[in-house]
């Protein structure tokens, strides 16, 4: 394998996760927090509304996300490889990279939405730079552990759904939050952009609460990007049949689980003792194999095509649309641009998705003919760097 197919098979896949992330992110943008992981805190419980729930559930949620950190993972080691054998630190260069990265997704946390990744990533990216020089076997069963700790941590929410003491924190975020709160979110969302930022500084989280609460299953995910990386199979270097066979045994399987675990939590009313059994105590131990499964069964079918050369270009320029997408959808929805915060129903909502994907997947051909990388990537490399990094292409 050159390094340049390595790169095409890492971009494919990395293009279909972005895609993936704007479907389980524009409810976010849409509705109220609560309502991204039940119907009925708002969004609507008519048909369309409940089928958008259930397909994004099962196809879309903690998949799309667990399939971006493998990559992550990945390119991490991609990076400090790279980086050591040109002569260079790489785990210094991974960390300037990191701080940077942590900077960018804390404007974006701050300043456009409270789902943001970047920050995240680059939190548990620096607890991941302990593991590059690891075997993959120890990838593999580190990566068993981090979802293990995180399977107890979402059956310790559990614990607090039903308990009495903590049962209206968890039902605020994960069920039916009192109506004061929610007017307040919505007020705060359609009007300016200070008032959005005022909001989100007070109730969200933050980044450390954000780290203890999915730090472990995000681990996870990037130690076994890291992994499929050494093996070979998140570069495209395993036979087509091989692939086949990875998604045969994991797909089919994993989304009837996922089917299941909808139809129970929609059976129990949406009660939040079943929407975070099923999301946080019983999701690490489905998405994992189920993120596996797509990333071979689009390896299988995507590279030499013409959808997999569009969809790489997008994977190159991942960063810049995560933040172009999230740039459109705030636009959309908050009271700075069209208002249309929780306005909509979450059916009438996914109804922005095919043009959303058309424009994320349009201009990023055009844009890496003249130029090296795309405008966000060029940033943090120029601030990683500090200094100046050249862009255009040499003609």
């Amino acid at each position: 394998m050159t390094a340049a197919n390595r790169l095409v098979a890492l971009d494919i896949l990395r293009g279909v996760a972005v895609l993936g992330i704007t479907v389980a992110n524009l409810p976010g943008f849409a509705l109220p927090q609560a309502a991204y992981f039940s119907p009925l805190a708002a969004g609507g419980a008519a048909p369309a509304d409940l089928t958008a729930w259930a397909l994004t559930f099962v196809l879309v949620e903690g998949k799309m996300r667990g399939l971006f950190a493998a990559l992550f993972g990945a390119s991490l080691l991609l990076v400090v490889e790279r980086a050591d054998a040109s002569g260079q630190n790489g785990a210094a260069v991974h960390l300037r990279r990191m701080g940077v990265l942590y900077l960018i997704g804390a404007a974006h946390l701050y300043l456009l939405w409270y789902g943001d990744i970047l920050h995240h990533y680059a939190l548990v990216g620096v607890a991941a730079l302990l593991f590059v020089h690891a075997p993959t076997r120890l990838l593999l069963l580190a990566a068993a552990a981090a979802l293990l700790v995180a399977t107890i941590g979402g059956v310790g929410l559990v614990s607090a759904a039903v308990a009495p003491a903590t049962r209206a924190a968890v039902e605020q975020s994960f069920g039916r939050p009192p109506a004061a709160l929610l007017l307040s979110e919505i007020a705060a969302l359609r009007g300016s952009l200070a008032d959005g930022l005022r909001w989100r500084w007070r109730h969200d989280a933050g980044p450390v609460a954000g780290l203890f609460a999915n730090g472990p299953e995000t681990l996870g995910y990037m130690l076994l990007g890291m992994a499929a990386y050494r093996a070979g199979f998140a570069t495209g270097a395993w036979p087509r049949a091989r692939y086949v066979l990875v998604a045969a045994l994991t797909l089919p399987l994993g989304t009837a689980i996922e089917a299941t675990l909808a139809t129970r939590t929609a059976a129990h009313g949406f009660a939040v003792p079943a929407v975070v059994t099923a999301s946080f105590a019983l999701g690490p131990l489905v998405h994992a194999p189920m993120v596996g499964g797509y990333a071979a069964l689009l390896l299988a079918s995507l590279p030499g095509t013409r959808a997999g050369e569009r969809l790489a270009a997008l994977g190159r320029t991942a960063l810049s649309n995560y933040l172009l997408s999230s740039l459109v959808l705030a636009a959309i929805f908050y009271g700075w641009g069209g208002g249309r915060f929780a306005h909509w129903g979450r059916g009438e909502a996914y109804l922005l998705l095919p043009p959303l994907w058309m424009l994320l997947l349009s201009w990023p051909p055009a844009w890496l003919a003249r130029y090296q990388y795309g405008p966000a990537e060029w940033l943090w490399r120029t601030l990683a760097r500090g200094s100046l990094q050249p862009w255009r292409r040499v003609m």
